[in-house]
């Protein structure tokens, strides 16, 4: 086999700038929060819902960290933007989604509502993407976001702990379920509706 072709893959390893590493801490944690969810479908035990939750909470921490070294470092680069999009849709987008979920938010509309959500962060991500140069001050900064950034949906996960910490689960879900046309609705689930919307929406925020 060609020696180039084999270090190929170390050499995209060495391309990794520091702020990437915290990046990929932010998709494990992502990815720790599904499997907590997993675990707690399995067995029922309410602590995976709160390390779930925990994981999200720690996946915002190697997010922001990860901002602030690549400006400490003064390092920026396309595929640490790239990763930072893929770990976001993972911690604040398909996370938030399974952890309401396993929660109880599990009808035919709940799952619209949740499929519409992680579709709504996706594309915000996209669009800042695409739109992040000609947002871009003279100073090459972005200096505003167009619709709430994906991490807000911390705000959800930390509703659905504080739920889970009063028993408010399953069918004991707050505001509890609507049958229409024979499928059903947990009102709960609306808030995502909601925050998906606020994502994809020209609403303007200044960037902090």
């Amino acid at each position: 086999m060609n020696t180039a072709k084999r270090n190929k893959p170390f050499s995209m390893i060495r391309e990794f700038q520091l702020a990437d590493w915290f990046t990929l801490a932010n998709a494990v944690c992502g990815t720790g929060a599904l499997f907590s969810m997993l675990t707690y479908l399995q067995t029922s035990d309410v602590q995976h819902v709160y390390f779930a939750c925990g994981m999200i909470v720690a996946a915002l921490v190697f997010d922001v960290l990860d901002g602030r070294i690549a400006r400490w470092r003064q390092k920026h680069s396309l595929l640490g933007r790239e990763l930072d999009s893929l770990a976001d849709i993972i911690s604040f987008g398909v996370a938030p989604a399974v952890i309401a979920y396993g929660c109880g938010m599990q009808g035919l509309y709940d799952r619209i509502v949740l499929t519409s959500f992680v579709t709504c962060g996706v594309s915000r991500l996209a669009r800042y993407n695409v739109t992040a140069e000609e947002l871009s001050g003279d100073a090459g900064k972005v200096k505003y976001f167009e619709g709430t950034p994906i991490p807000t949906s911390l705000l959800l996960v930390l509703m659905l702990c504080w739920a889970a910490s009063q028993g408010a689960l399953h069918e004991s879900l707050w505001f509890g379920q609507v049958r229409l046309a024979g499928f059903i609705l947990h009102p709960l689930v609306l808030v995502f509706a909601v925050s998906g919307s606020l994502m994809v929406s020209r609403i303007r925020i200044p960037k902090l």
